[in-house]
């Protein structure tokens, strides 16, 4: 029996070791920076990861045909209204559509959100965005995260958010 007892101490000092690596490999943070990116809303507002810093920004790629998007655009106004005072912007770029359809499409549909061309972003380029809607979500220290893929509603929004620490009020 004593003979296995350097057997045993090696086999626990390993499992320890191997315990205490996995603990600091959570606790790291492998969120990435986020792309730096410069976008111009449809009323002229200039944005970029430095005017933004400090703000966590929602980027929702959406296009007027989207069925999807369209069954998302009450949530994304209501998140809005609901976070705006705790820093959130939401930047919705439509994404390959000109200006003249988009303000056409907002005269029925009008949007809370600031709206973004594609002509005045490279947002689009940068997310690979080709299916809509996509969520992006940049937290106050301009690093992303988290992202949503599809419409998802009030809640799934919601959710999203609190990845960068914004709870219903």
């Amino acid at each position: 029996m004593l003979a296995h007892t350097p057997v045993l101490r090696r086999a626990a000092l390993a499992t320890a070791t191997a315990l205490l690596i996995a603990g600091l490999a959570a606790a790291i943070d492998t969120r990435e920076t986020a792309p730096r990116f410069r976008a111009k809303s449809l009323d002229g507002e200039q944005f970029s990861n430095e005017s933004l810093k400090g703000k966590v920004v929602l980027l929702q790629f959406w296009a007027t045909w989207c069925g999807f998007c369209r069954r998302d655009q009450p949530a994304v106004d209501a998140i809005v209204h609901d976070f705006e005072s705790q820093g959130l912007v939401v930047l919705a770029v439509n994404v390959g559509e000109s200006k003249s359809k988009v303000k056409k499409y907002l005269q029925d549909s009008p949007r809370a959100c600031k709206i973004v061309a594609t002509e005045d972003t490279n947002l689009a380029a940068l997310f690979a965005a080709h299916a809509y809607p996509l969520y992006v979500l940049i937290d106050r220290d301009g690093t992303i995260a988290g992202t949503q893929r599809g419409a998802g509603g009030l809640e799934a929004l919601r959710e999203l958010l609190a990845k960068a620490g914004l709870k219903s009020e």
